[in-house]
């Protein structure tokens, strides 16, 4: 069981889990955070202050609703479509992330919050 958290994007409110990795559980313990975000397609990443190197989850196969941690630029992502590197629906980071998490809501409302410019996250309710 994971740590239930509340992401918020503009107006775009959703439920998600951070995993019990030493990389997810090492991120929960800086939550609450607020931080500005960009876009690279369907992907919202952010910097945090956080330095991880990549764990045995490291992958470039990932899913629509998956949360990553992004090594090389010590950034979390969360893929909510394709990327600039996707030749499908299919989510592709532009380098081997870090799982550790997944969007529990529905990932495809983040389409709506691209005006936002900051995101929030804080722990929520357990289910």
């Amino acid at each position: 069981m994971g740590t239930a958290v509340k992401i918020t994007v503009g107006e775009v409110e959703l439920d998600a889990e951070l995993f019990d990795t030493e990389c997810a559980q090492s991120i929960v313990g800086l939550l609450p955070t607020s931080a500005p975000f960009k876009l690279w397609g369907d992907e919202i990443y952010f910097e945090i202050p956080y330095i991880c190197n990549r764990d045995e989850t490291a992958t470039c196969d990932i899913e629509i609703g998956t949360i990553a941690y992004w090594p090389v630029g010590h950034a979390v992502c969360l893929f909510f479509g394709p990327t600039p590197m996707s030749s499908s629906r299919k989510p592709v980071p532009a380098d081997r992330v870090n799982i550790i998490g997944r969007i529990t809501g529905d990932p495809l409302m983040l389409r709506r919050a691209k005006g936002a410019t900051r995101i929030n996250i804080a722990l929520g309710e357990p289910k």
